[in-house]
């Protein structure tokens, strides 16, 4: 069941930065893919800041900025 959890995450966040970053969703395998990678990014990135993210709200907030960051660099805008 946390697989799904974290699969469904993975989604949303997906979709979330790439309504930020390109105006639409990349598609829903795209958007686990870009939401899941953009997950691991943001919590280690922010956790070498020292910031620690709790509970599915914080997953998903650290997933979403982690996506972006993703996108941005990948250049898929």
């Amino acid at each position: 069941m946390d697989v799904l959890i974290f699969l469904g995450i993975g989604a949303v966040a997906g979709w979330i930065a790439g309504i930020l970053m390109n105006g639409s969703g990349f598609g829903l395998i795209a958007d686990v893919m870009i939401g899941v990678l953009g997950a691991f990014i943001g919590k280690f990135l922010f956790g070498l800041m020292g910031f620690a993210f709790a509970g599915m709200v914080g997953t998903l907030m650290a997933a979403v900025l982690g996506s972006v960051i993703l996108i941005f660099l990948v250049g898929l805008r």
